[in-house]
């Protein structure tokens, strides 16, 4: 089963609700928020509360450092292990979280492209903070224009990436097709969440507030301590790069909320590509709950 939504949409108070019936169905929850599976970052990435924790196993949360760099690749293998494990003693795997791009890899496989290589990424993601973005979007667009013109001017990952596809092999990445079908090893349920767009910014934007009202700005310095910077894979989050600029309080927080805002409507713009999703609204607890009845008591 699969729960998806933007960022703040509510997946995880829905959870909270729907944890006793989960429980009774044996559910266990693998996270596919790409963030969350970063050690000490908790308030800025909106990790599931405790409670939600001890009601339902959670897994793939707090297994990595944030210097290390946890690929799509590194979530599929992971989910993949983790689903054979929570089938083969009975319970049901439920994947949930807003990263799309691990999720549709999920479902749909992997590209044939090459592994990370950590050297030259590092690289290529040291280039990008003294040239900036738009230095390495150029360049990839005179090796792969196909994969520069679908891809943001501020998408510093997936340019990196593209761009040491074609360092490594010589050929673009828009050459390895991912594949199109969707894998039919398992019978899948796709559920997912979503409010107006208004609603879902004002939300995106109070929640903001809670993070620093629960001390966000400690995290970070915490998180700097610890020798971690702005070249650190976790910490090109947003909600933590915002901290490397030299700006006010206030103009930091407004740009964590306006990022968190962008990010929001691309994994809407990415989600529309999900075939079969069942989409409720995050307040329709009851229709949830009975596309989970109907799908866990039907005949498999």
């Amino acid at each position: 089963m699969l729960l998806l939504g933007a960022t703040a949409v509510g997946k995880s108070a829905l959870l909270e609700q729907l944890a006793p019936r989960l429980a009774a169905y044996r559910a266990e929850v693998i996270n596919a928020d790409s963030r969350q599976v970063y050690r000490h970052m908790d308030i800025g990435t909106a990790k599931p509360s405790p409670r939600l924790r001890r009601s339902l196993p959670h897994h793939l949360i707090d297994v990595a450092d944030p210097d290390v760099q946890f690929t799509a690749g590194d979530f599929v293998r992971a989910a993949e292990r983790l689903v054979e494990q929570i089938r083969g003693r009975g319970g049901i795997p439920l994947l949930a979280g807003g990263a799309a791009f691990y999720l549709w890899s999920f479902l749909h496989g992997l590209s044939a492209a090459p592994p990370a290589d950590t050297g030259l990424r590092r690289e290529l993601q040291q280039r990008a903070q003294k040239e900036g973005a738009p230095a390495l979007h150029r360049e990839l667009a005179l090796h792969d224009p196909a994969t520069a013109a679908r891809l943001p001017v501020a998408d510093t990952n997936r340019i990196v990436r593209a761009l040491e596809v074609h360092r490594l092999t010589g050929r673009p990445l828009s050459s390895f097709r991912s594949p199109r079908a969707a894998r039919c090893d398992y019978s899948v349920l796709t559920l997912g969440l979503q409010r107006e767009r208004p609603e879902l910014y004002a939300r995106i934007d109070q929640r903001v507030e809670r993070m620093f009202a629960a001390g966000l700005a400690a995290e970070v310095a915490s998180l700097r301590a610890l020798g971690y910077t702005s070249d650190t894979p976790g910490m090109r989050s947003i909600g933590y790069a915002e901290f490397f600029r030299e700006v006010s309080p206030q103009a930091r927080r407004d740009l964590i909320q306006r990022n968190s805002r962008r990010f929001a409507k691309r994994q809407l713009t990415f989600f529309r590509r999900f075939p079969n999703v069942r989409w409720f609204s995050a307040a329709n607890t009851d229709g949830v709950a009975a596309a989970l009845q109907r799908f866990f008591l039907a005949p498999k």
